[in-house]
């Protein structure tokens, strides 16, 4: 049974940091890319981040780049995202998933298993 499990959400001030974490069991986690989305109520859920399996290639949305860090342990199966200067626009739930495929993607349509999420909000 595939379980992703998120942890590390919270209030934060604005400027503050946050790191999450997802753990990860029930397939071969080193040749997954994992990604980190994003949703706030009444929009779609947005793309965030993505590490890829095997080439250790990651990608970022704009609106976080320099700001998120997306880092991954194939010992502990586990995927990060370290979030620093943190706006009130980041606020939202943090979903991790698993994609069936192992190279870095943006389209959540290739992650087959997803996290129930975990709470950030940052407060102005």
């Amino acid at each position: 049974q595939v379980l992703l499990l998120e942890s590390g959400g919270g209030i934060v001030q604005a400027g503050g940091s946050l790191r999450l974490a997802c753990a990860a069991s029930g397939f071969v986690f080193r040749r997954s890319a994992m990604g980190w989305f994003r949703q706030v109520p009444g929009k779609e859920r947005e793309f965030v981040s993505s590490a890829g399996g095997m080439d250790g290639n990651t990608v970022y949305a704009n609106s976080v780049k320099e700001r998120f860090t997306i880092s991954r342990d194939n010992n502990r199966n586990t995927v990060y995202l370290e979030m620093k200067n943190l706006k009130p626009e980041d606020t939202a739930v943090y979903y991790c998933a698993a994609s069936s495929n192992s190279w870095t993607t943006i389209d959540s349509r290739d992650y087959m298993f997803w996290g129930r999420g975990t709470q950030v909000t940052v407060a102005s």
